[in-house]
């Protein structure tokens, strides 16, 4: 690693442009953090669009993060190309102060199928979110494959 970077400075590892963090020392040895870039984060909000609450949504461009709690802190993560299906659910009160839950359906072993409560431009969000889903999925060369048995067909032909 170079002696002459600033916390700031963008460094390009395998192809990828990141951002450099200061450095972090463990154990005597010189440990270096990268990050991507937050490309949307949003606190979860009450009914009425407040956000009082104790979770916190971020994505970057490969990453979705679900922090919760004030005492006890938990703090999720799914990788996009995990993900499977999205969908939007906007009921009178919701849509009334502008919010929306986005649901998600994903692969992931440990989150598992999951909600996006209280979203402010919540459709906006949910196009975002699909898009660097479907990126992701391609640059990963990651396709999910849907099954329909014949006999689901036939029974839909009445």
């Amino acid at each position: 690693m170079r002696s002459d970077l600033i916390p700031g400075d963008n460094v390009e590892i395998k192809g990828e442009i990141k951002q450099y963090k200061m450095p972090d020392y463990n154990n005597g040895r010189k440990v270096v953090t990268m990050e991507k870039e937050v490309l949307w984060s949003d606190r979860r909000r009450l009914w009425c669009g407040l956000p009082w609450t104790f979770t916190v949504y971020r994505m970057t461009e490969d990453r979705l993060f679900i922090k919760r709690g004030l005492f006890n802190l938990r703090e999720d993560e799914v990788r996009l190309y995990r993900i499977k299906d999205l969908g939007l659910e906007r009921n009178m009160i919701q849509r009334m102060f502008g919010l929306g839950t986005i649901r998600v359906v994903s692969s992931d072993s440990s989150l598992g199928n999951f909600d996006l409560t209280n979203v402010k431009n919540s459709s906006d969000v949910k196009e975002q979110l699909s898009r660097l889903v479907e990126e992701e999925r391609q640059r990963k060369k990651v396709s999910s494959r849907e099954f329909i048995s014949f006999e689901e067909e036939n029974e839909m032909e009445i």
